[in-house]
């Protein structure tokens, strides 16, 4: 997939946001071809100097950006010339499907493996032992605690698993 084709992908544009936010978003969405300060990318976005420097630390964090430091010899101060390196994207939108599937098995063995009860007045939920702790009334509203079937969140969470398992090209 080309650069330019790359940052215009919905799901590419979305992952960033959720990386660096809306204030990083311009730093993210126009990466310059070969190295720049930080400096230069807040003078050339119109940008907070902090908000550019947090933008790109995240992507270094990510493995989407690299820089090299440079001393001044006169003054002692460092430079940093940044690099941005969205070749890695894919691997990392991979890495993110693999640890969601992961979350996802364990939060439906979560569902799975315990009984709740509802608020419906507050739609507070609580497990069957804060429930019984609780006389089985909300402690918020004293309304009675309902028991609660959950078993459209489990088929939702397996229908998401099995997209994510035909995705990944996993084994069920």
């Amino acid at each position: 997939m080309a650069f330019e084709d790359l940052l215009e992908d919905p799901v590419i544009q979305k992952y960033l946001h959720e990386l660096v936010g809306p204030k990083g978003m311009p730093v993210a969405a126009a990466p310059p071809d070969g190295e720049v300060t930080d400096e230069e990318l807040a003078e050339e976005l119109d940008l907070e100097l902090n908000d550019v420097r947090r933008a790109l630390f995240i992507l270094y964090e990510n493995d989407l950006a690299t820089y090299r430091r440079l001393r001044d010899e006169d003054s002692g101060w460092l430079t940093y010339l940044w690099t941005f390196e969205y070749d890695n994207i894919p691997e990392n939108l991979e890495d993110e499907m693999y640890r969601l599937h992961e979350a996802l098995e364990k939060r439906r063995e979560y569902e799975r493996n315990h009984e709740f009860y509802l608020c419906e007045i507050c739609s507070i939920r609580f497990e069957f032992g804060e429930a019984m702790d609780f006389g089985f009334e909300c402690p918020e509203c004293g309304s009675p605690l309902e028991s609660m079937d959950n078993d459209r969140l489990v088929n939702a969470m397996d229908d998401r698993l099995d997209a994510l398992e035909d995705e990944l090209n996993l084994e069920a």
